[in-house]
């Protein structure tokens, strides 16, 4: 469904957001694999992690909703049964990479596969070291593209170098990892979410971390757990920099995981100027919260490269946005990953954008954007990504005229609800 956008003059408000979407995903799958109930409260129920229960559900394994809570009995880490069908995961990246390294270590052959968009994305990634490991891994045409025949096998543990910081290659491997028969022990290049790593210790297993390097222990069992999900912070930033770049807005954003891995898009608009500050600072199942409250000020453009680039990598199409309307020039290097993402991120907003006027120009691994232009409605294509249609709805805000959002409802994948809690804070000119 196309979505309507109309100019905002200001944010002002308390703002809820849905569950964080990688929590979400991994409570799901370690609560399938582990002995006994895990609860999980504050799930979010878009698109995507549905996709996740779905396939656990194929699995064997029972999977209750309530309006409250998530509830899964779990099997144990040799308890997933044999799949009558094919194993579908959406849209999902995170599904289909993660549930690769579970897949490997099964009794039982199994075929996964997902929509147009994931059977275009690499899996190589995610196969050559599951491989190593001793998995077998067969894809369409006898590639590493979905759909994918796992054969599940015997694991040995290895030593491996990730070539690109990606916390779901790591994930994977941590997950295979579990089910090895030695110590597996991954290097990455720069520091990614370590989700994977704080939920699967307060299971039971055995991960460690020096420096760079995380150690993963095989794991005999693990065990059910309660778990809060706090608010996604990758949603929250559609708010923030909508409050950055707004005249007179003050936002507080309630319940936001605030985990170091996941805050660059902080640092980054920090940096620019921003004025956000973290409120009731706390921990909530292992995980760091806080309210997050921003405030109207001016930014100035800033280079954006290196290894903030990891932490904030879901969330650089809106800096981009935000970085339209700073001071100077914003350059953004060293982040090709975005152009393996559910679109090309970096040539989707280049494009986008440019319809309403941006001074922007695409890089082999980034962006060269002139801040200071006024931006004119549109419309734009969100490329059934929902990233790009969010982000294409806060430079909307800003921009002299109505812009339409070609099938901007593709934002349930990760935050549904979202054009109505954006409505309820903006104040429309």
């Amino acid at each position: 469904m196309d979505i309507r956008i109309h100019p905002g003059k200001t944010i002002k408000g308390s703002i809820n957001i849905p569950g964080d979407k990688s929590i979400s995903h991994r409570s799901i799958m370690l609560g399938a694999i582990a002995k006994g109930i895990t609860e999980i409260e504050g799930f979010l129920m878009g698109e995507d992690c549905l996709s996740t229960i779905s396939c656990f559900k194929k699995m064997g394994i029972d999977i209750h909703i309530t309006p409250e809570k998530v509830i899964v009995k779990g099997n144990g880490m040799k308890g997933l049964k044999a799949p009558e069908s094919i194993l579908d995961v959406g849209n999902s990246g995170t599904t289909i990479r993660l549930i690769m390294g579970i897949l490997s270590a099964q009794n039982f052959t199994s075929v996964i596969t997902g929509d147009s968009s994931i059977q275009k994305r690499p899996m190589d990634r995610v196969a050559i070291p599951l491989k190593e490991m001793g998995a077998k891994i067969i894809g369409k045409g006898n590639t590493t593209l979905a759909p994918l025949t796992i054969e599940g096998a015997p694991l040995k543990g290895i030593e491996y170098t990730l070539p690109v910081a990606s916390a779901q290659v790591k994930s994977s491997i941590i997950l295979a990892g579990i089910y090895a028969q030695e110590k597996t022990i991954i290097t990455e290049p720069s520091l990614t979410r370590d989700h994977t790593e704080i939920m699967l210790s307060s299971f039971g297993a055995s991960i460690g971390r020096e420096g760079n390097k995380i150690i993963v222990n095989p794991a005999e069992e693990l065990t059910g757990q309660k778990i809060s999900v706090p608010g996604d912070i990758s949603s929250a930033a559609y708010f923030i920099a909508a409050a950055s770049i707004l005249e007179g807005s003050d936002v507080l954003i309630k319940n936001v995981g605030v985990n170091p891995t996941r805050t660059g898009i902080i640092k980054a608009l920090k940096e620019m100027g921003a004025d956000i500050s973290l409120l009731n600072e706390r921990n909530l199942s292992g995980e760091a919260v806080a309210d997050i409250r921003v405030r109207y000020t001016p930014l100035k453009g800033i280079t954006l490269s290196g290894d903030i680039i990891p932490l904030m990598i879901d969330e650089i199409p809106v800096f981009a946005v935000a970085a339209l309307f700073a001071e100077g020039k914003t350059i953004i290097k060293d982040a090709q990953e975005l152009k393996v993402k559910e679109s090309n991120r970096i040539a989707a907003m280049v494009t986008e954008l440019k319809k309403m006027g941006a001074n922007i120009e695409e890089t082999p691994d980034g962006m060269i954007i002139e801040g200071g232009f006024n931006l004119k409605g549109a419309s734009v294509e969100s490329y059934n990504d929902h990233r790009i249609a969010m982000s294409l709805a806060i430079a909307a805000l800003k921009a002299q005229g109505a812009s339409t959002i070609i099938n901007g409802s593709c934002t349930d994948i990760s935050f549904p609800g979202f054009y109505g809690i954006l409505e309820n804070v903006i104040t429309v000119k």
